[in-house]
């Protein structure tokens, strides 16, 4: 028995076989950065944006997956693949460039897209197509909402953007549509607590997200969180402390969300801290061999929702 609701094995029942989601890079940008509600974008990003296993963003869509259906459809023996745009916003961008790049992955082969962006960046005319897209082509659509936390003064001290509340409202628009919504958020901010981390799963338990997909904070260089890491004015969690937030995360978490990962990767040529130094298969491995041993399970702490003061009186 798995201590928690794995995406792998998930998907796996789903579709029959092994599926790998491959990054797709567009030419796009962020409305923090560009002006529209901010500049300079999250501290936490760089210039590469979060994603550094992927193609040159203005090579062709069809050539991107094809390519890299080729190469990890051979690494990883998958035999179903989702077109992941994984980059920055990839709604911000004009309806009419996101309907053509729709029309692009819509003639591969991948089972679905996963479209990665902000809250602030969900608007029913995108959905509209989506969902007309999701219909002509029969693939499926899930919407990736990076959060990161539900403390919005956090949200704040790292330049998000955004508050809790654009997150709810993209939310509630996407529920209207028959799409997934996987959820990203960073456990280990230097602000957050484990109140933080609690609440965190409770607003995922209420709010359905489909899945959830934890990170730890990289310190990527030429930030301007690397500026204040190198100048001391934030401190890390330690790695400890790091599992027993994932451990409680997942323990309030209800057992029927998926969980994507418990830890993301980042290359060392790119970071002043990441993953204490710990490859992410050893911390994964370390959590679930703690839970194991403890009997915890994902879910056994989810006991707060439907009227929970007043059961005595049912």
């Amino acid at each position: 028995m798995e201590v928690y609701n794995k995406y792998a094995a998930y998907l796996k029942e789903r579709y029959g076989d092994k599926v790998y989601k491959i990054p797709v890079n567009l030419p796009v940008t962020c409305p923090n950065r560009d002006g529209t509600c901010g500049k300079g974008g999250c501290s936490f990003c760089g210039e590469e944006g979060t994603g550094y296993e992927m193609r040159d963003a203005y090579e062709d869509i069809i050539s991107q997956i094809e390519t890299n259906k080729s190469y990890i459809g051979k690494k990883y023996k998958a035999k179903y693949f989702i077109a992941y745009l994984q980059n920055y916003s990839n709604t911000y961008m004009p309806i009419d460039d996101f309907y053509a790049m729709l029309e692009k992955v819509g003639n591969t082969d991948v089972v679905g897209i996963a479209v990665s962006t902000r809250p602030d960046c969900i608007h029913s005319r995108y959905l509209d197509i989506l969902q007309k897209w999701a219909e002509k082509y029969k693939k499926d659509v899930c919407i990736e909402l990076g959060l990161q936390t539900v403390n919005y003064h956090s949200l704040k001290k790292v330049n998000r953007g955004h508050t809790l509340a654009e997150y709810l409202d993209a939310v509630l628009q996407v529920k209207k549509y028959s799409f997934e919504i996987c959820t990203h958020l960073i456990l280990n901010l230097p602000w957050d607590t484990m109140e933080d981390v609690i609440e965190n799963a409770k607003c995922m338990t209420v709010l359905e997200s489909t899945y959830v997909k934890l990170h730890a904070l990289y310190i990527v260089k030429e930030t301007e969180l690397a500026k204040a890491y190198l100048n001391g004015q934030i401190q890390l969690v330690s790695l400890d402390e790091y599992k027993q937030r994932v451990i409680t995360f997942l323990r309030y978490l209800s057992k029927d969300i998926v969980v994507q990962r418990l830890i993301g990767r980042a290359p060392e040529a790119h970071t002043l801290f990441s993953n204490w130094d710990t490859s992410w298969w050893k911390i994964h491995d370390d959590i679930v061999e703690e839970m194991t041993e403890k009997n915890y399970t994902q879910g056994d702490l989810c006991d707060y929702t439907a009227g929970k003061a007043v059961r005595k009186y049912i």
